[in-house]
């Protein structure tokens, strides 16, 4: 069987390392979709790897007779079909603990961000701060603090659970809707202590979270989550908050929400029409942004790295 991979959209150097020790040969280099399944044929790739670039539909599934592993390097699986695959006999695999943490670390990134206005003043600053500074202080006068505050988390899985720790551990309150999950224990290291504290969260109905957070998170696989029906609900000036996939919130009824004060800012990292987002979006002053960067740490990508090959490997060897 041959032993090469085609790390399409790239690996950590950590884990093409531990995949080249077991006899394997990685590729990295990039190939178009349109001339992947030439390029698989040819070279005998026997596996695969993609993050969210690169598409594995039932076309390359069909033609690459040889392949034996699609890795995914992230949480999602929204760019492969995955049951089309194991019924074919094909071993899909992904990462779902290495990035909980860099993707919580994020979300709080784009709360405080938004808290204290720090994405519009870093805007006005290079503009206008030497003319109208005491303008734009008064403008930011107004920010508030987390601690007390309710932070709605749909979705309590991996990064849902690791989004609640730090949201504890900053004093806020937890509210939790999983569908899958009635309740779950967090426990929360203090570096430099040998105790951990645990905490038992119980879920609510997405209609209790939506009508009691002042804050709401989005950790879902994908769907429609976040309508019109749903902001109605909301308090007034509520934040919300998506790093999970585009389409969650729908960004009409967003852009409605924003508009009209019910929704006070949003924080987005990812896109209905990604990679181009939509323009509205891009400009409105009350949304804080990222290019879909959730996962995209040296720590997170160094451990999806390594569990990906170690998946690989037990998966072929």
């Amino acid at each position: 069987m041959s032993k090469k991979i085609l790390a399409n959209d790239g690996i950590d150097n950590i884990g093409k390392a531990i995949l080249e020790k077991a006899g394997f040969i990685v590729i990295t280099e990039k190939v178009s979709q349109e001339n992947l399944i030439q390029e698989i044929n040819e070279k005998g790739y026997v596996a695969l790897t993609v993050r969210s670039a690169t598409k594995v539909r039932k076309d390359i599934i069909d033609a690459c007779s040889n392949l034996k592993v699609i890795g995914r390097g992230g949480v999602g699986m929204d760019n492969i079909d995955v049951e089309y695959a194991r019924e074919k006999g094909i071993n899909v695999i992904n990462t779902p603990a290495a990035s909980s943490n860099s993707v919580a670390e994020l979300v709080f990134a784009h709360l405080f961000n938004a808290l204290r206005f720090l994405y519009d003043s870093n805007r006005k600053m290079p503009l206008i701060g030497d003319t109208k500074f005491d303008e734009l202080k008064k403008k930011y006068s107004k920010g508030i603090e987390l601690r007390g505050k309710s932070i709605g988390i749909i979705g309590f899985g991996r990064i849902g659970q690791t989004v609640a720790k730090l949201a504890l551990g900053l004093g806020m309150k937890v509210i939790a809707y999983d569908p899958f999950i009635n309740e779950s224990s967090i426990e929360i290291d203090i570096d430099g202590h040998e105790k951990k504290i645990t905490l038992k969260i119980i879920t609510t109905s997405l209609d209790q979270l939506i009508k009691n957070s002042d804050f709401i998170t989005c950790h879902v696989p994908g769907g429609s989550i976040i309508t019109k029906k749903e902001i109605d609900k909301m308090k007034d000036g509520v934040i919300l908050i998506n790093t999970s996939r585009g389409g969650v919130i729908n960004e009409k009824d967003l852009l409605d929400g924003l508009d009209s004060g019910k929704i006070a800012q949003a924080c987005l990292d990812v896109f209905e029409s990604e990679p181009i987002p939509a323009d509205f979006i891009l400009k409105h002053q009350n949304i804080s942004l990222t290019p879909h960067i959730g996962a995209a740490t040296i720590e997170a990508q160094e451990r999806i790295g390594l569990e990906l090959a170690e998946k690989i490997i037990a998966a072929l060897i």
